[in-house]
């Protein structure tokens, strides 16, 4: 953040930095974002599963841009879900790199502040309790509707001007796939791992872990993931740990199909709340990253 905050309001210069997966376009839909914004947008090089998205400026640029990339992702769900067998719409889900060191004032005393956030914005918000790997900055996932979104990184920047970072912040940055990554400290256990234990809904709710307080989420849907054969072993984990770690953090139903003879996928079945599912994805995909990194943790 660059500024403090002026009059009370959010009228200043701030620094929102965007961690989203997979190909990032570049061309006229980000030239697109940044004429019709006024905001500074640069997306990080690489060949990389991950990209860094920055976004600078005024507020109200920022907001304005952020909104386009909210609508995009949204777009991209309503495209993704007329080739799948899923009847309810996952929620937009997207991921914020915050300096480590502001993320305690962001949860506040008892998980009091997140509380707060979750239910004025209606969207779910999870702080990662490991910080991102060679640097001092964590994930924070928001999901939920596009307003909802919105209004809750909103509220997350008011937090964050408010509570500057301490120290130096080394930030985040991607590895491309494929070559050896060295972490500090040992810090990674799992490869950007939703850590539970700092939200106010622990894990001991069963199946409200994470969606507690929202009432849409009740809804249940499914949804099918194909996995090749040779990767389902890091789904599954030794004597199915990782898949019940998986199910208890997700509150998610997950179920893999047995082997099809001649097929070199299997078939995994996710039901539960919007909510569940997408984490239950979310973390699915962390494993199957990691292990295309050869860094899952047995």
């Amino acid at each position: 953040m660059d500024s403090s905050l002026v009059g009370g309001g959010l009228n200043v210069t701030l620094t929102i930095r965007l961690l989203m997966h997979g190909k990032v376009s570049k061309g006229e839909s980000v030239k697109k974002m940044r004429e019709e914004s006024g905001a500074r947008i640069n997306i990080s090089e690489g060949n990389c599963p991950e990209r860094i998205i920055t976004l600078a400026g005024p507020t109200t640029s920022i907001f304005k841009a952020f909104s386009m990339i909210i609508e995009k992702l949204e777009e991209d769900i309503s495209t993704s879900m007329t080739n799948s067998t899923a009847t309810s719409k996952p929620p937009v889900t997207m991921r914020l790199v915050v300096p480590a060191s502001q993320c305690g004032s962001l949860i506040g005393k008892g998980g009091c502040k997140i509380k707060e956030i979750r239910e004025s914005a209606g969207a779910q918000v999870q702080v990662a309790g490991d910080m991102l790997p060679n640097s001092t900055e964590r994930a924070i996932t928001v999901a939920g509707t596009p307003q909802s979104i919105i209004e809750c990184v909103k509220q997350i920047c008011v937090v964050m001007l408010e509570s500057p970072p301490k120290g130096v912040t080394i930030p985040y940055r991607p590895k491309p796939s494929g070559s050896p990554v060295i972490f500090a400290g040992g810090q990674l256990t799992k490869l950007h791992q939703l850590a539970m234990q700092q939200s106010p809904f622990p894990i001991a709710h069963g199946n409200q872990g994470f969606q507690a307080g929202m009432d849409a989420s009740a809804q249940t849907g499914s949804h099918e993931l194909t996995i090749p054969n040779d990767l389902i072993g890091c789904i599954i984990g030794r004597q199915g740990a990782k898949i019940n770690e998986i199910r208890q953090m997700s509150g998610a139903q997950i179920k893999i199909a047995n082997p099809v003879e001649g097929s070199t996928d299997r078939q995994v079945t996710i039901t539960g709340s919007h909510a569940s599912i997408s984490l239950a994805e979310y973390l699915i995909n962390a494993r199957l990253s990691s292990e295309a990194t050869g860094l899952a943790a047995n």
